[in-house]
Order: structure tokens, then sequence, then C-alpha cells
């Protein structure tokens, strides 16, 4: 006797189309120079809440089941981008990190934290030395490298 029996799509349930469309915006996002790609990011923390580690876990392990890129060896950055802005749909923020691998085999990397912790890495966040880090507080002047640069705080074009 035989049962038939349907696998699901990659990226099917809840949440796939959007995931999807967060994964593709993260390869596009990916390509932009690092200034300009802190700056994106930056406006896309604004209003969120601190995102939780199991949380941001859970986006993590939904992302690299999408797309075999992103669970690659060398998808770090799309894969940090990817499930900064699929949390970010849900809400929440976690820290976006972009630096370099303290502890051998010294390369750059891209990953985020949630809770204080590295999230779906191997290395801890004391072998991770950030140069770039994105958080929900971002918006404000000062912090982190955060603000625009037009150097207005963001007030103009709106309304009084």
């Amino acid at each position: 006797m035989t049962t038939e029996m349907t696998m699901p799509r990659r990226g099917a349930g809840p949440g796939g189309l959007r995931l999807r469309a967060a994964i593709a915006a993260a390869f596009v996002l990916a390509r932009f120079k690092p200034g300009r790609l802190r700056r994106v990011l930056a406006r896309c923390s604004r209003g969120a809440s601190p995102a939780t580690y199991d949380g941001t876990l859970e986006v993590y392990e939904a992302v690299i089941a999408t797309s075999r890129r992103c669970a690659g060896r060398y998808g770090c950055l799309p894969r940090s981008v990817a499930i900064a802005l699929a949390c970010r749909m849900s809400g929440t923020w976690p820290d976006w990190c972009a630096g370099v691998r303290t502890a051998p085999p010294f390369s750059p990397h891209a990953w985020v934290q949630a809770g204080g912790r590295t999230v779906g890495e191997q290395a801890e966040a004391a072998d991770l030395r950030p140069l770039m880090v994105v958080t929900v507080r971002e918006g404000v002047p000062g912090e982190h490298g955060g603000g625009d640069d037009r150097g207005d705080g963001g007030g103009a074009g709106r309304a009084a």
C-alpha cells in the first residue's frame, strides 16, 4: 500500500512570503557600501523594540532553511541583514553587527546579537569585534554612529 505525501515548499508556512521578501531585500542591501548600508538599517530599526534571543534564533533558523546562499559560509552579510529585516517585520530589532573575527580564521564577518549573545554563531561574542553596530537606539544622533548625515536630527521635510 502506498501513501500519498507532499513535501512542503521551502519558505512556505507562516511568514513565508515576508521572509523571502526580507531575504531578497538583504541581497540587494548587501551590495551597498558600508556607510550607506548602516544608514539604511538605522532607518529600518527606528521605532522597533529590542528582539529577544529566542525570537531571533527562530528567525535565524527560518532564514537558513529558506536560503542556501544565506546558510553558506560566505553568506554572513545577507544572512544577518535578512534576519534583522525579518525581525523588523514583527516589530523587533536585534543588534546588527559587522566587524571581524579576532580568533583564527581572521576574516570580516557580519552577525546579529540579541540579549547580549550572538545568534546562530559558532563564535562567541568575545571572538568577534564589531566595527559597525545598528541597535534599536540607532535613531538617536551620536549613539553608535546613528542619526542621519544631514545633521538636522531627521526633522527636515516633516509638516509641523
